[in-house]
C-alpha cells in the first residue's frame, strides 16, 4: 500500500519524503525508497554497535549538573548485518537532570540536512499523528461503515472538510487564550454551549456564557465573537 501511493504522488509531480517509526526499519523498505528517489528518516532500534559509535556522547558531563537538558547530535555511517550498503545514521543523546542514564535515539536517513535538522524533521511525525488522532475523535473520520468503497471515500472527504473548517475557525477566529484547544474541547465546551445572536447596525455578535470557560472569577459575565 505504501509504494503505490508514493508512485501515484510522484506521477502527479510531487516530491515525496517519508518518515516512520521503528516498525518500518527494514532493509527492503530502505531499498524501495532509494530506488524511487524518496528521502526518508526512519527510527531504528538501538544495539551495541550503534552505542559504541556514540560512546563519547554517553558519558555524563563532568561538573555540576545543568538545570536544562544537555542535547547532543552525531551523524555517522553504519552498516547492519542485513544491509547491502552503509547508510547514514543520526543519533540524538539527551542528558536530563536527575536521570542517571541518557535518552538515546537513532534515525537512519538519506537526507543531507544537518543532524539536528534531521531529528527535527523526524519529530514532526508525532505532530502528524496528533492531527490524525484529533480527526478521529472530533469528526470521526475513521467511521467508514458503508458497503461501497466510493461511499466511504465521499464520507472521508466530508470529514476532512469538516476538520479543516474547524481548524480554520480555531486558528483565525477564536481568541488567543483558547486558540490552542483541541477540536474535541471546542465541540464540548464551546460548540455545544448555548448562546445568543444579536444583530446590530453593521455586525452580528454571538454572545457566549463564560460558564464553560476556565477563566478567572474576575472575568466579564459574557464574551462576544464578532461575525463579519
Amino acid at each position: 500500500m505504501l509504494l503505490p501511493e508514493i508512485e501515484r504522488q510522484q506521477r502527479m509531480g510531487k516530491e515525496v519524503a517519508f518518515r516512520a517509526d521503528a516498525a518500518f526499519a527494514k532493509p527492503e523498505v530502505y531499498e524501495a525508497l532509494e530506488e524511487r528517489g524518496v528521502k526518508y528518516a526512519i527510527r531504528i532500534p538501538a544495539n551495541d554497535n550503534l552505542q559504541r559509535d556514540i560512546e563519547e556522547l554517553l558519558k555524563r558531563p563532568v561538573g555540576r549538573p545543568a538545570k536544562k537538558p544537555l542535547v547532543e547530535y552525531k551523524g555517522f555511517l553504519y552498516q547492519a548485518a542485513g544491509w547491502k550498503t552503509a547508510r547514514r545514521v543520526v543519533a540524538k543523546v539527551e542528558h536530563h537532570p536527575g536521570e542517571v542514564f541518557p535518552r538515546v535515539g537513532f534515525i537512519v536517513t538519506n537526507l543531507t540536512l544537518p543532524s539536528r535538522a534531521v531529528v527535527r524533521f523526524y519529530n514532526k511525525r508525532g505532530t502528524a499523528e496528533q492531527w490524525i488522532k484529533e480527526g478521529k475523535q472530533a469528526v470521526k473520520m475513521t467511521r467508514l461503515s458503508c458497503h461501497r468503497f466510493r461511499s466511504n471515500e465521499v464520507r472521508l472527504w466530508l470529514t476532512i472538510i469538516a476538520y479543516n473548517l474547524g481548524n480554520l475557525w480555531r486558528r483565525l477566529v477564536l481568541p488567543q487564550r483558547i486558540g490552542s484547544w483541541s477540536l474535541t474541547s471546542l465541540q464540548q465546551r464551546l460548540g455545544k454551549t448555548g448562546g445568543r445572536l444579536v444583530k446590530h447596525a453593521r455586525y452580528y455578535w454571538l454572545k457566549e456564557p463564560l460558564s464553560k470557560f476556565r477563566y478567572s472569577q474576575n472575568s466579564a459575565p459574557g464574551c462576544r465573537v464578532k461575525l463579519c
